[in-house]
């Protein structure tokens, strides 16, 4: 007698288990490639995101920057101005941080600018930045290169200026510390790993110092490149961003108007001294200014090893600590 084989389908389906499914298609479909192209395991890839927060700062900036004509030309509006275009660019690298912290449900204190710390860490900084300054001015005229020179203000014109360049500067450091080490560092260190992420930006970060700045040199450019490299190392050491801002402020303020000396190849209005330099151009800087001295390799230099002893590498508990303060965790 012929024995029928059993229905091995209608087997599995009493017995509850699943039937055999096709292979997949070798193929992606359309739609299936640009989901991938897009979204990865956390959602939408770092890449778009960065693009994504890029493209609405750029449209904050233009709309805000549309209101420059209110303020006047001549004058002390002139000053003004420029004040006026740095805020406008701390708000259009803050606000759309604020709208990327929503979309990815992070605390916005995750891009390095937690509340907590704030006033310390942006103070001792500060005082960084102005002794790694005074310490490359005295190797500079210890070498006989630099002369601090006479006061060119007197009176409340001394405390004016230093008010005004004070709150411009510190608005500079937080626009170029959070357009670099902050949302941007962040979101490309998920993709890449922390430190290839820092060495992009910091490369970043010096070559457009030596595009956008008239008088700025090579050696200044790499010279910027290395100090965002040192600010990324304080963000990792200490898990935020003010200490860099902070160091940041002091260092072009004490450039700009306390030793009134060349920043990147750019002068001020309004400084403190009268002072000169003379001698050569790979000794003094030049027209870029000191951080166009071969000298300020070695500031930098000291400014990496003091760091690295006074902020030594965590714990892994004191590590986990300290990224929970950086999230503003409690």
């Amino acid at each position: 007698m012929h024995e029928t084989k059993p229905d091995l389908a209608a087997n599995r389906a009493q017995a509850g288990q699943p039937s055999p499914s096709l292979p997949p298609s070798s193929s992606p479909t359309v739609r299936e490639w640009t989901h991938r192209f897009f979204i990865g395991p956390e959602g939408l890839r770092p890449g778009w995101r960065i693009f994504l927060y890029l493209g609405m700062a750029v449209v904050v900036f233009l709309v805000l920057s549309s209101f420059e004509h209110l303020i006047a030309e001549e004058g002390p509006g002139r000053l003004w101005r420029t004040m006026f275009l740095e805020a406008v660019l701390v708000v259009s690298c803050l606000l759309p941080a604020y709208v990327m912290a929503a979309f990815e449900k992070c605390p916005f204190a995750s891009y390095g600018l937690p509340k907590r710390g704030l006033s310390a860490r942006f103070a001792v900084g500060a005082v960084w930045g102005i002794l790694a300054l005074s310490l490359l001015m005295l190797l500079l005229w210890l070498a006989g290169v630099f002369s601090y020179g006479s006061l060119s203000l007197a009176g409340w014109r001394i405390v004016k200026f230093a008010l005004f360049w004070g709150v411009f500067f510190f608005l500079v450091g937080i626009f170029e510390e959070f357009a670099f080490r902050g949302y941007t560092q962040f979101t490309l260190a998920r993709w890449i790993g922390f430190w290839p992420a820092a060495s992009v930006l910091s490369l970043l970060f010096g070559a457009l110092h030596l595009m956008g700045n008239v008088g700025e040199s090579a050696l200044g450019s790499l010279c910027a490149a290395l100090i965002g490299l040192f600010f990324c190392f304080t963000l990792r050491r200490t898990g935020s961003l003010w200490f860099a801002v902070g160091m940041h402020a002091s260092w072009d303020w004490g450039q700009s108007y306390l030793y009134s000396v060349p920043d990147s190849g750019g002068t001020t209005v309004g400084h403190l001294l009268n002072s000169s330099f003379h001698g050569s151009r790979w000794l003094t800087g030049g027209t870029v200014g000191p951080e166009g001295s071969v000298l300020v390799f070695v500031v930098i230099a000291a400014s990496w090893v003091v760091f690295d002893r006074v902020y030594p590498e965590p714990s892994t508990r004191q590590a986990f600590r300290r990224d929970d303060l950086a999230r503003g965790i409690e």
